[in-house]
């Protein structure tokens, strides 16, 4: 196989300038018809194996015969998918919030971001969603372009983590938690405290990018140049609005994002959400979004990512299938590396009797079975999380 190179739109200018032939280029999202010209006059592939690939891109007269000749392969813009299906980058938060106005009636239902969740799953006439779940039918073509959008995500969010993969990056850190928790308990700010010292510490903050703990978690990364009294203040103006469910969710975490703007260079975290779950909106606080539709990839790449381990702190199912699939991944090493398991708060994760889930005793029996008991810890103090994590290496 010829050996590929990706061309986007942030690196075209660069590899227009080295003159280099179009063999074996993959364009990616761009309108190449002012240089139909130039790019038809270089060195074209010789035979199939090296022949360009075009996604989403527009061609001019030139390059498309020359696409047709050397057997290219051309796929063009979906019309009725909602997303660009050849993004080259991670979504932001303006981007998922496009239409959203601070007080207004609508609220984040006027979004971006609503509007693909509802072409995605069904909702009732209130916007809640559909018991059980069910997506909305769509053509194939749809169905072609979400899969191949996913695809798209996953290559730009590795592009985004490697320059915090060991053993020449810091690291990454995921938090799980419930989603539901409000903004005014003691988990919401023990979550942003912890996530705020790591990421002080240089270490990628991941979370599932959304309410809840989830943006505890990256509201921490996100204060984490600023002092202490910043992340108070931001604390006590989302407690206005608990959670999610509340009308002036998102504008309370507006409010805070604009008196307190991300720090140039700092503060940078991951959130990784689905429009599966899109009736919870993505948090405000995640510089850096890899939305997906397929929750799959996104619960499975999430814990996949986090090299420093995971802190586990309350939640319910969701969270609980996230400890034993992580379990199940440092049981079998299959990453190569056994990473830390810290799960947050004792008596919700051991106490059978009590409100939490005891997940502890059966995790320990795993963990002692697999050949990574020492990668388990349970404990009440964030503190002593952040330490665990810190301590780690993948090496």
């Amino acid at each position: 196989m010829f050996p590929r190179t990706t061309v986007a739109p942030e690196t075209f200018p660069a590899w227009r300038a080295l003159r280099a032939p179009c063999r074996g280029v993959v364009f990616l999202d761009l309108d190449l018809r002012p240089f139909d010209a130039e790019l038809s006059d270089r060195p074209q592939p010789r035979d199939p194996s090296e022949a360009c690939v075009f996604l989403g891109c527009r061609l001019g007269p030139m390059m498309a015969d020359i696409a047709a000749v050397t057997q290219a392969l051309v796929m063009p813009r979906i019309p009725g998918a909602g997303v660009d299906a050849f993004r080259s980058d991670l979504y932001t938060v303006d981007e998922l919030y496009e239409g959203f106005s601070p007080g207004g009636p609508a609220g984040y239902r006027a979004t971006r971001d609503w509007r693909v969740y509802t072409s995605y799953m069904r909702v009732d006439a209130e916007g809640h969603p559909a018991t059980p779940p069910q997506r909305v039918p769509v053509g194939v073509e749809v169905t072609l372009a979400r899969r191949l959008h996913d695809g798209s995500i996953s290559d730009a969010l590795h592009a985004f983590l490697a320059s915090f993969q060991p053993p020449a990056g810091p690291g990454v850190v995921a938090f799980m938690g419930g989603h539901d928790t409000p903004r005014d308990a003691p988990e919401f700010r023990a979550v942003a405290e912890a996530a705020r010292a790591l990421a002080a510490r240089g270490l990628l903050v991941a979370t599932g990018g959304g309410p809840g703990l989830m943006e505890a978690a990256n509201l921490g990364a996100w204060a984490s140049a600023y002092p202490d009294p910043v992340l108070d203040d931001a604390l006590a103006g989302l407690a206005a609005a608990p959670t999610f469910r509340d009308p002036g969710w998102a504008d309370a975490a507006w409010s805070v994002r604009g008196r307190h703007p991300r720090a140039e260079g700092a503060g940078v975290s991951l959130g990784v959400p689905t429009w599966f779950y899109g009736h919870e909106p993505p948090n405000m606080f995640a510089s850096h979004i890899a939305k997906y539709f397929e929750n799959s990839l996104r619960e499975e790449g999430l814990l996949a990512i986090a090299t420093h381990g995971v802190i586990f702190a309350p939640g319910r199912a969701g969270t609980v299938q996230e400890v034993f699939q992580d379990a199940c991944q440092n049981f079998y090493a299959v990453y190569g590396v056994r990473s830390p398991m810290v799960l947050l708060g004792s008596r919700y994760w051991t106490d059978a009797g009590g409100d939490g889930y005891p997940a502890a005793p059966l995790l320990a029996k795993l963990a002692s079975d697999g050949g990574f008991a020492e990668r388990v810890h349970v404990t009440d103090d964030p503190d002593e999380a952040v330490e665990i994590i810190a301590a780690f290496s993948p090496a």
